[in-house]
């Protein structure tokens, strides 16, 4: 499970009863939706905050009809069960793409295929959660190939016996369409937490960039203990740890987030792994793929990708099982630690 704290949400302004106005960009609308298995929250400001809100919660709900792997009716169960899909409406296709580039850029530590493992796992529903055998992962393994996911005219088509989940991307593609929403209903500023994913729209309202803290993994249940704050303006950050969702079997924790190429949950010694980048088409999903494979990749292949990636910029910010908080130099200045927390904090170039 992606989670990432936010918080410096203004409380929802009062109009006293003498008639006092308020300045358009004071206006505020803030809502809570559930949808995609995760609790959001979206603060919209400006004059049409209310429409810009709900039409913020529309466009997420209608993605997760598409999206959602447990909706029997929804594009995803429907290419799952059958195998193909014909005329396959944009958002599928389009998120599938992005899929595919970023399995091919992380060589393979992201990979939507890995979804009958994790299902074997019990991370996706069904029976409960357990240690599969040796023998069963080696066998489900044999259906994760990212690249067999295909694309031809109007036909999306899996390899024999594979399934998808989008779970680590849906909600990063679904951020990148509030963006969207938010420039339509001319939102000057705004603020959506789409669980471990934070749009950061324009600034708060004094002018100050908005400020997310990041969970300290090694205090999941303590909703005030971060490892930093981040301070945004135009801006995604999402966040994965395995600290959130897990299970415990004969006295080992096993958490949610499998490594395709073991079929077991990675053992990378990281334990959250924060990407931040600024709006622009398409970071949003760029920041929730990569923020789960590199957690799976570990310190020093993500940092390495980082440092040499070719697309479109982004910073990290890396908690190490070895008490230690790795901040990229693009964030430096904009990260603030929480000294607090005990960890050994040091900036890479």
């Amino acid at each position: 499970m992606k989670r990432l704290t936010a918080y410096g949400f203004l409380m929802l302004l009062l109009l006293s009863g003498c008639g006092a106005q308020l300045s358009p960009d004071e206006a505020q609308e803030s809502i809570q939706v559930i949808a995609m298995d995760t609790a959001m929250l979206i603060t919209t400001y400006g004059e049409r905050s209310p429409a810009a809100a709900y039409a913020c919660e529309d466009t997420i709900r209608d993605l997760e009809k598409k999206l959602s792997r447990t909706d029997p009716d929804s594009e995803v169960s429907r290419l799952n069960n059958a195998g193909t899909l014909e005329d396959s409406e944009s958002e599928l296709r389009s998120i599938l793409i992005q899929a595919g580039q970023y399995c091919q850029k992380t060589g393979g530590a992201f990979d939507i295929t890995v979804a009958p493992v994790v299902a074997a796992w019990g991370f996706a529903g069904g029976d409960g959660y357990r240690v599969p055998s040796q023998k069963e992962l080696d066998r489900l393994l044999e259906l994760v190939d990212g690249f067999a996911v295909k694309g031809n005219g109007q036909t999306l088509s899996l390899g024999p016996g594979q399934s998808i989940d989008l779970g680590a991307i849906a909600k990063g593609y679904a951020a990148d369409k509030l963006v969207g929403v938010f420039q339509e209903y001319e939102v000057p500023r705004g603020l959506a937490q789409l669980g471990g994913n934070v749009l950061a729209y324009g600034d708060r309202p004094d002018g100050t960039p908005w400020r997310v803290g990041i969970q300290d993994p090694a205090k999941p249940d303590d909703q005030n203990a971060f490892a930093g704050v981040l301070e945004l303006t135009d801006a995604f950050a999402v966040t994965s740890g395995g600290y959130q969702r897990y299970f415990e079997e004969n006295g080992k924790r096993y958490h949610h987030i499998i490594d395709p190429a073991t079929g077991y949950p990675a053992d990378s010694g990281l334990t959250s792994v924060t990407v931040a980048a600024g709006i622009s088409d398409g970071s949003g999903a760029m920041c929730d793929a990569l923020s789960t494979a590199l957690f799976i990749m570990g310190e020093e292949k993500a940092l390495d990708l980082w440092r040499h990636w070719d697309g479109t910029p982004f910073e990290l910010v890396l908690v190490t099982e070895d008490g230690r908080v790795v901040v990229t130099e693009g964030l430096a200045d904009r990260f603030t630690p929480d000294e607090s927390g005990g960890y050994a904090y040091e900036t890479v170039s």
